[in-house]
């Protein structure tokens, strides 16, 4: 019996041989940094590119995106300019908050050296985190205790926003600390940080006044007062770069 050069099967593997031969194996599954969707829009891959191509390549940041940080914006432009009293209640978002704590948080850290030297008890970064959001929290949930209107987000995003003012007053003391010390820079600071205090508790209460009930409105705005009182208190008591 006469045997075929190539044979059709092989009869120990089961495999076709015919197929591979002159062709290329092929691997199922193949792993690709872009495809496309049965719609015709591209599906992307942005795990192996840098960090500036995803954030600048205009279709990876969505119209959706781009809302939301116009909204950031909006919000921040309302605190300087509290004339709409529901400007920061209809669309809540913690994004503002995050951001001015964060920036707070790093201005106000104590330096490695002078933690050593003054023998700090611990990082004035979580320090502020904790003051800043337990705070606020504590705030929030006594005006709901109160008879507030507001749900938690809407209140915890108002108190968080109008943290603005605060930090630009922090951001002009670091500045004026440069400089060697005086009594005229040290009243310079202080005026500053009053001025950041008045301005963010009067935003406060603009956005956050009405939904109080009228008998009940000094007990829940009171809290509102010391909260932003301890937040400029850090602020003049900062006496280092």
């Amino acid at each position: 019996m006469k045997t075929s050069g190539n044979a059709d099967m092989n009869p120990d593997m089961g495999i076709d041989l015919d197929e591979g031969v002159e062709g290329e194996l092929t691997v199922p599954g193949e792993i690709s940094s872009r495809s496309t969707h049965p719609g015709g829009k591209p599906e992307y891959n942005t795990l192996d590119e840098p960090i500036k191509e995803t954030v600048l390549d205009e279709n990876v940041l969505s119209p959706l995106q781009l809302r939301d940080l116009r909204a950031v914006g909006s919000k921040f432009y309302h605190v300087l300019y509290p004339k709409q009293k529901k400007a920061l209640l209809k669309d809540w978002d913690l994004w503002g908050p995050l951001i001015l704590c964060s920036i707070m948080a790093m201005m106000l850290q104590e330096s490695t050296h002078d933690a050593n030297r003054n023998d700090h008890g611990g990082p004035e970064f979580a320090e502020v985190f904790v003051i800043v959001w337990i705070g606020s929290i504590i705030v929030t949930v006594n005006s709901k205790l109160l008879g507030g209107t507001l749900s938690f987000f809407q209140s915890v995003c108002v108190l968080g926003y109008c943290l603005l003012p605060p930090a630009i007053a922090l951001l002009l003391c670091r500045i004026i600390l440069f400089w060697a010390q005086t009594s005229f820079l040290f009243a310079l600071r202080f005026l500053i940080a009053i001025l950041g205090f008045t301005w963010a508790t009067y935003a406060s209460l603009i956005f956050l006044g009405d939904s109080q009930p009228p008998t009940k409105r000094f007990l829940a705005l009171y809290p509102i007062f010391l909260f932003y009182f301890v937040i400029s208190w850090l602020i003049i008591s900062h006496t280092h770069i």
